[in-house]
């Protein structure tokens, strides 16, 4: 047998074993039953209504097979160029919770491909102890946005931020943008207007953090941000109000947790 036999033996065998996970975690029953003659019939309607509403969800929600589809596809690809004797059965502490994550995120492609890294992170003797359990909590708190957002910390580490203050006489002051960023132009972001939350979430999750008082000494860096025309309209409405334009200038970065977060969830292995 050669080495690409043995490989790909090696592979099967492994993906089975997390197949095995799949089949073993229980596949839970629709909790929606119809509600009209325990409430009555004055609700019948609504409950029709909700469950129309509803009824678009059970084709979103990913059911086993679906699931162990993508894993023998999707991780068998990322595993391509990982010695075979490097590739062993995944942590359950870590492949169960993903697998069950999985189910929900059929439509977040990003997040989704997030999950494979994981899992094959998982698979690799050489990178299976860097793997945190509780990665998989912070994919389940991740949109695809965000997703998309971390990818910008694959080659930097920390990106200038601008808050965007109101300034009156009186010496009181009001945030007009917190945390103004030129993400939506380093990625294809669906919700550009929702990166301060997206901001926002990352720190929340303890992947970035934004220090107090603290900003970039390359002053340069702040140059792009400043000159942007969002900022002459910012100025302009400010200035309708009787007050000044300040601006703050922060930087946000990579946590340790972060790093490590990136370098084995949201990097692709080489």
């Amino acid at each position: 047998m050669d080495e690409n036999e043995n490989k790909e033996t090696n592979v099967n065998s492994t993906i089975n074993a997390v197949a095995g996970l799949v089949a073993a975690i229980p596949v839970y029953q629709d909790a929606v039953q119809p509600a009209a003659k325990q409430i009555g019939s004055a609700l019948e309607t609504v409950t029709k209504t909700v469950n129309i509403a509803l009824a678009p969800i059970k084709f979103l929600v990913w059911g086993y097979e679906t699931i162990e589809g993508f894993i023998s596809i999707k991780v068998t690809e990322k595993l391509k160029n990982v010695p075979p004797e490097n590739i062993v059965s995944p942590p359950t502490s870590v492949a169960g919770p993903a697998i069950e994550a999985l189910r929900f995120c059929g439509e977040e492609n990003e997040v989704r491909e997030l999950y494979a890294n994981l899992l094959a992170a998982a698979m690799d003797s050489s990178t299976q102890d860097l793997v945190h359990p509780g990665y998989v909590e912070i994919l389940k708190n991740l949109c695809s946005d965000e997703a998309l957002l971390l990818q910008s910390f694959l080659d930097k580490k920390s990106y200038p931020l601008l808050n965007i203050r109101a300034e009156f006489d009186n010496g009181g002051t009001k945030m007009i943008y917190n945390n103004y960023s030129h993400f939506d132009r380093i990625t294809k972001l669906k919700n550009k207007k929702l990166t301060p939350t997206y901001i926002d979430n990352l720190n929340r999750l303890g992947i970035t953090t934004i220090p107090e008082d603290v900003w970039l000494h390359d002053e340069g860096i702040y140059k792009p941000l400043e000159n942007d025309k969002s900022m002459a309209v910012f100025k302009k409405g400010i200035e309708n109000f009787n007050a000044k334009m300040k601006l703050e200038k922060r930087y946000i970065k990579l946590t340790n947790f972060g790093k490590h977060f990136v370098e084995n969830v949201v990097k692709e292995k080489e």
